[in-house]
């Protein structure tokens, strides 16, 4: 480790706090990983995130973008990116995070060289309005989310979603193919034994992915199909239901234009709304 390192390593602010105790490869370029904490009662609502971060000496994958050698780190020798937390909020042993490789980004490729045992950094705490809290209970809620951009509402499900019954809710995911559609069974599993909760999979490329029998397109244009609330399992109108939108800004924007076209209202920090939503870059 370099003289600068060393100097300022020595405080909390920069130093590792967690190990990595559980890495799932989901495909090559998506991974799950289990992060227990050193310091146990880390507190988070479903839906919010925190920081994750490695050194800028951390070991890299090899099948990363060379990074700029000119680059110099401002005062802090830690890279930090923000990440939704997919654990249950009342899951204490530890924390998990669904992870999609950037092979030009600075984190990922170096939280990709991570192994079970290895250590990182993890913020003290959690951050984010990306929740349930402005949804009535009584109100029926459609998850629409591209990619990981799934995180949060594994993180919703794990917690208190499922045991409100007189909710019925749905997740709509879209992916590009279908070994891409992370926590998959998991998701089918809850369907299964969960009559007011339905998952809708499709994926976007089908001409690759042959064997896929499932729906296949782009996520926005399917808000504006017939069939959707009957695979919801309820109605798609403002009075009766919150939408949440998480993941690619594009499909965001599209999706929200279509939404508010249905009546719908994005909500923002001081005014009521029926439409929320998550950029993840």
């Amino acid at each position: 480790m370099s003289d600068f390192y060393s100097q300022i390593m020595s405080t909390s602010k920069f130093s590792y706090n967690a190990t990595v105790t559980k890495c799932v490869e989901v495909t090559g370029e998506i991974r799950i990983l289990q992060v227990c904490l050193d310091n146990p009662g880390f507190n988070f609502k479903a839906g919010q995130y925190t920081m994750l971060g490695l050194l800028r000496d951390a070991p890299r994958i090899s099948e990363a973008a060379p990074e700029d050698g000119d680059e110099e780190p401002s005062g802090d020798p830690m890279i930090r990116r923000a990440y939704s937390i997919a654990s249950g909020s009342t899951q204490q042993d530890y924390l998990e995070f669904y992870v999609s490789i950037v092979s030009s980004g600075a984190l990922t490729p170096r939280l990709f060289a991570l192994s079970e045992g290895d250590r990182l950094h993890v913020a003290e705490k959690s951050k984010g309005i990306f929740t349930l809290d402005k949804v009535p209970e009584e109100s029926n809620v459609l998850l629409v989310g591209t990619g990981t951009g799934l995180a949060p509402y594994v993180s919703m499900l794990r917690s208190e979603v499922l045991a409100n019954r007189d909710r019925r809710i749905a997740v709509l995911h879209g992916a590009s193919f279908s070994w891409d559609l992370g926590y998959r069974r998991e998701l089918e599993s809850l369907a299964q034994y969960n009559d007011h909760f339905r998952y809708i999979p499709t994926i976007s490329r089908p001409q690759i992915d042959h064997d896929w029998q499932g729906f296949t397109g782009r996520l926005p244009p399917f808000l504006d199909d017939p069939s959707l609330e009957e695979l919801c399992g309820f109605v798609l109108e403002p009075g009766a239901s919150h939408v949440l939108l998480c993941g690619n800004p594009a499909m965001i924007e599209d999706a929200t234009l279509r939404l508010e076209a249905r009546g719908y209202r994005q909500k923002r920090p001081r005014e009521p709304g029926n439409l929320h939503m998550e950029k993840y870059w």
